[in-house]
């Protein structure tokens, strides 16, 4: 007796239409997906408010939409977008309140955070860092995303080693804003920032924790000052920013 073959013993052509989406291809499609969001949102080729739009964004990436929504969710749940009512997306707006009373915030969280850390950070860690707050002084032209990768190095120090998980989390978030908050003069805190960043350094390097509280304090409240400067300066007046 002839015994029919079952169809599950044929092999299924991994390149039919029907098969499903390999695990491991979907996810290394989420993380582009995710990449490329992130630029584009820190490099305001999506601003604040602004929707998006899916079946667009698919198209330009190249991917399709189930990557480009595990990227949106992604981002959502680290406060870059915001879900609206009718599931679709749109860049969080932050307004110079919020961003004020953010930075009045880090003035207390991260200089006690930074307080925390002096001592703790890595060796190796401080002065790849350091090294990058001087190799951006020199970099010509100057680049804003450039910048913001510096940024985050030395404020990464503070934020990894400070020892409070909790901590560490909000000022995460309260970066978030930061990073969110649209200042088209950013180039002109280079020199303040590499000045600042650099006795947060040697304080961070140094053990010394008063000096650690103190120095990002101070870098806390030139930014707020300097926010409020530029916002109040008349426009015809404001330096423009160069660009990379």
């Amino acid at each position: 007796m002839t015994h029919p073959t079952k169809s599950a013993a044929t092999p299924r052509d991994p390149g039919a239409a029907s098969a499903p989406e390999p695990q491991g291809d979907r996810s290394n499609m989420s993380a582009r997906a995710y990449r490329a969001l992130s630029r584009m949102i820190q490099d305001r080729e999506l601003r604040g408010g602004e929707s998006l739009t899916e079946q667009r964004l698919a198209l330009d990436l190249g991917l399709s939409r189930t990557p480009l929504r595990e990227a949106m969710q992604r981002l959502e749940g680290e406060g870059l977008l915001v879900k609206g009512a009718n599931r679709s997306y749109t860049v969080r707006k932050v307004e110079l309140g919020e961003y004020l009373q953010s930075l009045r915030v880090r003035e207390v969280l991260e200089a006690e955070a930074a307080a925390l850390a002096a001592g703790r950070a890595p060796a190796g860690a401080l002065a790849d860092t350091r090294a990058a707050v001087l190799a951006l002084e020199r970099l010509e032209p100057y680049d804003t995303r450039a910048h913001w990768a510096c940024d985050d190095q030395v404020h990464g120090l503070i934020i990894d080693n400070c020892g409070n998980d909790v901590m560490a989390r909000i000022l995460r978030e309260l970066r978030t804003t930061t990073r969110l908050f649209e200042i088209a003069t950013l180039a002109d805190r280079l020199g303040p920032d590499s000045r600042e960043h650099l006795a947060i350094i040697d304080a961070l390097a140094a053990g010394d924790a008063g000096a650690a509280h103190a120095a990002m304090a101070a870098h806390a409240n030139s930014l707020f000052e300097f926010a409020v400067a530029v916002i109040s300066a008349p426009r015809a007046r404001r330096p423009r920013a160069q660009k990379g």
